[in-house]
């Protein structure tokens, strides 16, 4: 289970119909207002805008909405300023839990997540807890009918990429992340069509967690996900297939 989300795999099951176009929207505007505040409007400079602004086109978000957000980061327009902080916890079951948030009003967030946390039997820890089960990696996503594992796995692997997977009729590409782009680039070139490439956080090890604490524990990160400060959320817990499946059929 190293290096594999459980959590973002669940996600990519449950598809586009579950997802809340508007908050994935708002989600990936504040991270392009921060990104181009950050370190400028232009994209060819700024890696991180060039990222979220190629997450925002797989998202369909329209280049209106793309040009205000770095408007509002570079100054051009008005915006909110948002801080940007990492929050860790454990949920039910023991599972680590890294949520990342941009908010404009830290001490409201914060006690918001504590309740979260609180009343879905988790709790929030200090700065540090769990970030070191972590590491920041590339991730692209892709049809397993798109091309052959040998096939992709090549193309990858020639990219710069760490490894492939197949995943539940997918493929999990995984890079670090100063090969990300070249990754994504060889997908494009070879016209590989992506389900999505995004910056994460996968964790190295994993937390197996049973039935009773899996429902509690998806209920929480649901409702983290939902959050309006909250940008990812990512965690280690290992649910066993059959516990999902029993999940999914008597939710």
């Amino acid at each position: 289970m190293s290096g594999h989300s459980k959590w973002a795999s669940i996600k990519h099951k449950k598809g586009a119909a579950d997802a809340k176009r508007g908050k994935i929207f708002t989600k990936l505007i504040k991270e392009i207002t921060v990104a181009a505040r950050l370190g400028g409007g232009d994209p060819t400079g700024n890696a991180r805008l060039r990222h979220v602004i190629a997450e925002a086109k797989q998202a369909n978000m329209p280049q209106d909405n793309i040009n205000r957000a770095i408007k509002k980061g570079t100054g051009e327009l008005e915006g909110v300023t948002y801080e940007e902080i990492t929050y860790e916890g454990y949920g039910p079951g023991g599972a680590a839990i890294l949520v990342d948030v941009m908010t404009d009003n830290k001490n409201r967030t914060v006690g918001e997540l504590r309740a979260l946390f609180g009343k879905n039997g988790g709790n929030m820890g200090e700065s540090g807890c769990v970030a070191w089960m972590f590491d920041k990696k590339g991730l692209i996503v892709v049809n397993a009918s798109e091309k052959s594992e040998d096939e992709l796995m090549e193309l990858a692997l020639e990219a710069g990429a760490d490894d492939l997977r197949k995943v539940e009729g997918h493929y999990e590409i995984t890079s670090a992340v100063e090969n990300f782009e070249a990754v994504r680039k060889a997908m494009e070139d070879h016209k590989v069509k992506m389900e999505s490439s995004s910056l994460t956080k996968l964790p190295k090890s994993a937390t197996p967690v049973d039935e009773k604490h899996a429902r509690s524990l998806l209920r929480l990160m649901e409702l983290l996900e939902d959050h309006d400060d909250v940008q990812k959320v990512y965690s280690n817990f290992d649910i066993p297939e059959d516990v999902m499946a029993a999940i999914e059929q008597n939710p």
